[in-house]
């Protein structure tokens, strides 16, 4: 396949009014960061809205290239992509400088998506597309607006955070603790790689073949992932979104699960990975069986949950099938 690769259009957006929270608590104001690529047609029916995961930032070509293909997913000659830096993150969008910035939800993200969709006069998305933690506000934003998209791609993500997902995020936020906040980050990282990946990964990537009894690459791969990490973003955005993942279910304001997941109108093609053992397939099945107009597709991949990033050529072939054929 054919990549087509652009240089993101980036610019922010103030909403300049306070922001009601889930929670209660309001923001006085939030500037939002965002990109585009494409071009928007002129009754605005090729939007395509991207949703980035815990780390991500606004430009989906830095982290999901592979999904920009000729004739493919997304197709930058035919669509008009937007992704917005999610409310908390520390990638241009209001976040916290310390821990006395207010709890955040899922919902709330959205919520800043819905103002940034009112600035921009879009009034339908051709489809969502998002994966982990950008599913999970893809799927609260359908569900409030179940008239808005046409089309949905839900990957490696679930209605409700698990008790198991948050026992992993609860670990990481304890490393978060330790008085010297960037080598807190490293070791949190650390412990999320071994959620993202699986044995396989380790075993294919890492494997030492010589007879050395220290040193070994595994534990030099956590230390650079952890390295890595604490170059790129903060701490206190990691605590907050790592929060924020635990209070997802989109059930809360529609009595069940069930009932919120009824709502949705779009063509659903939901998306797991055989490896995934932070946000299992199970969890995905759910999904598409509560979904009125929703279909599983299955993702093999030797690298767990991250598989829904680095297995695009699966992932392009699920997507345009899907709703091409």
């Amino acid at each position: 396949m054919e990549l087509i690769l652009t240089k993101a259009n980036t610019k922010t957006f103030l909403i300049d009014e306070p922001v009601l929270l889930e929670g209660g608590d309001f923001l006085p104001q939030v500037t939002v960061n965002y990109t585009t690529h494409g071009i928007l047609n002129d009754d605005h029916s090729n939007v395509v809205w991207i949703f980035h995961a815990l780390t991500g930032n606004a430009d989906p070509l830095e982290w999901w290239s592979g999904l920009f293909v000729k004739d493919g997913a997304v197709d930058l000659e035919k669509h008009f992509v937007i992704c917005a830096n999610a409310l908390g993150s520390c990638y241009g969008t209001t976040g916290p400088s310390d821990l006395l910035f207010p709890r955040i939800t899922i919902k709330d993200m959205v919520t800043i998506h819905q103002h940034l969709r009112a600035h921009l006069g879009i009034e339908k998305i051709k489809m969502g597309i998002g994966g982990s933690m950008g599913g999970q506000q893809l799927l609260e934003w359908s569900v409030q607006e179940p008239e808005l998209f046409e089309n949905l791609v839900l990957a490696a993500t679930n209605a409700q955070h698990s008790p198991w997902g948050i026992a992993f995020n609860e670990a990481q936020r304890m490393a978060l603790s330790d008085l010297d906040k960037g080598r807190g980050l490293e070791t949190a990282r650390a412990i999320a790689m071994l959620s993202y990946r699986h044995y396989k990964t380790y075993e294919l990537t890492q494997k030492d073949e010589d007879q050395r009894w220290d040193h070994f690459s595994a534990a030099s791969y956590q230390q650079y992932q952890g390295q890595k990490l604490r170059k790129r973003f903060t701490t206190e955005s990691y605590y907050y979104l790592s929060k924020a993942m635990d209070s997802h279910n989109v059930g809360r304001h529609f009595v069940s699960i069930k009932n919120a997941l009824a709502r949705i109108y779009a063509k659903t093609l939901v998306i797991g990975i055989d490896t995934d053992i932070l946000f299992p397939i199970n969890e995905q099945e759910l999904l598409a069986m509560l979904i009125p107009n929703a279909d599983f597709r299955m993702i093999k991949s030797d690298y767990g949950h991250d598989g829904f990033l680095v297995e695009t050529e699966q992932l392009n072939h699920f997507i345009h099938s899907y709703f091409h054929d």
